[in-house]
């Protein structure tokens, strides 16, 4: 899942522990249910964000926050089914996420709903701040790539978010931990657009949002495999009007942060470019950022790749192999290259996300014409044939020796 790190101290999200009531049941009761909150999807402005709350008493009097449920923790225990450990979905430096469910048995006049449920540990990486980061963002923020935050509670030492239960995991469970069930190269590409949608929405507000820890392990995919971006601890405020960046202290996760960022503390929306670069590069070639299981100068999967990206023979000795036959030599390279702009060591150099999406979008359409064709079997796409395994790793090897580069370290 990567290593994260961190560094100096931000005081954007403190928060005065013990200040806040505890939150009832009895309490709960007095709001009336929702019929729905996974209506279709709509889009909701990060532009509308006005207020950035610092703590759990404004959440409840702030009314840009009146969309989310306020749960108990007793009633966060009935949906998890105390917590049962068969219900956990996944564990973090935050906490453990287990799957839930809120019905009529949890709050009277509730409409039945799955639901993910975030625990922060209180001895985790993640603290109140991150917690009220994500509240602040994911409470306000609607839209079809980023999860629905359906809810929180907060009561004496317990932090829980609600979010809605997204069936199929994440992006990095599809792609390195499955073994039967392989992501072709279309839904690869399909959950590459959806993650971009998800960092443009976020980019092109009028305060832009800087996502800041763009990874497999916080894309998550529903039961059709669409894909949204989840985790908003660590996201931040982009720079305004003359500002060219904001100043913060560094962290993320080891081989997905923008170098210029963990070098200077220096955020700006191209960071997050840097980060899909990495994520797209590891949905092309089937590796992970960091892999310390390969040899030294593989183990950071850039550094290795990425000047392989602009060499055509070279590109379809590394591309994952479980993809053979699935895609055309010209998308391909198109993609690859890409990738090779977002992972530019000049930020100025990387595409901006509206961009990155209107290649996508073409590309998309492309491959949706030449599959047609081929399935048509018209024989006017031309598809990379894949060389002999053994020949294949020797190729890479020989040609990745001369161009790959010293580790970063971070």
């Amino acid at each position: 899942m990567g290593t994260c790190f961190s560094s100096e101290y931000d005081e954007q999200y403190q928060t005065k522990q013990g200040e806040n009531q505890p939150y009832t049941t009895k309490d709960a009761l007095k709001i009336p249910p929702k019929q729905s909150v996974l209506d279709a999807p709509i889009i909701k402005s990060p532009s509308s964000i006005v207020v950035i709350t610092k703590d759990v008493k404004d959440l409840r009097q702030n009314p840009g926050y009146s969309n989310l449920d306020i749960f108990s923790y007793d009633e966060m225990r009935i949906a998890t089914k105390l917590f049962r450990p068969d219900q956990v979905l996944g564990e973090g430096g935050f906490g453990v996420v287990y799957k839930g469910v809120i019905d009529e048995n949890v709050r009277p006049g509730y409409a039945k709903i799955q639901v993910a449920v975030k625990e922060l540990d209180p001895e985790g990486i993640q603290g109140d701040r991150e917690w009220l980061a994500e509240v602040n963002y994911l409470g306000q923020l609607q839209h079809p790539n980023l999860v629905k935050l359906i809810g929180y509670c907060c009561e004496e030492d317990h932090r829980l978010l609600v979010y809605e239960y997204m069936a199929s995991g994440s992006l990095e469970k599809n792609l390195f931990r499955r073994v039967c069930a392989t992501l072709t190269w279309s839904r690869r590409m399909k959950i590459a657009l959806d993650a971009a949608k998800g960092l443009a929405f976020l980019h092109d507000a009028e305060r832009p949002i800087i996502y800041r820890d763009f990874k497999t392990s916080n894309i998550l995919l529903d039961a059709d495999l669409n894909a949204k971006l989840s985790d908003f601890g660590l996201a931040k405020d982009g720079p305004m009007g003359d500002q060219t960046h904001v100043s913060t202290r560094v962290m993320g996760t080891y081989g997905y942060a923008a170098p210029e960022y963990v070098m200077t503390g220096h955020l700006t929306a191209r960071s997050d470019i840097y980060g899909f670069g990495v994520v797209l590069l590891e949905m092309l070639i089937g590796r992970r950022a960091m892999d310390k299981s390969r040899p030294s100068r593989e183990h950071n999967l850039v550094e290795w790749a990425r000047p392989l990206l602009v060499h055509n023979k070279k590109l379809v000795r590394i591309l994952d192999p479980r993809m053979e036959g699935q895609y055309s030599s010209k998308t391909a390279i198109k993609v690859a290259n890409l990738a090779y702009q977002c992972l530019s060591q000049n930020p100025k150099g990387r595409p901006v996300m509206s961009q990155v999406v209107e290649t996508l979008e073409s590309l998309q359409s492309r491959d949706l014409q030449e599959e047609s064709l081929f399935q048509s079997g018209s024989g006017s796409v031309t598809l990379f044939e894949a060389p002999d395994s053994k020949k294949k790793e020797n190729q890479v090897k020989d040609d990745g020796e001369s161009e790959a580069t010293k580790e970063t370290k971070m």
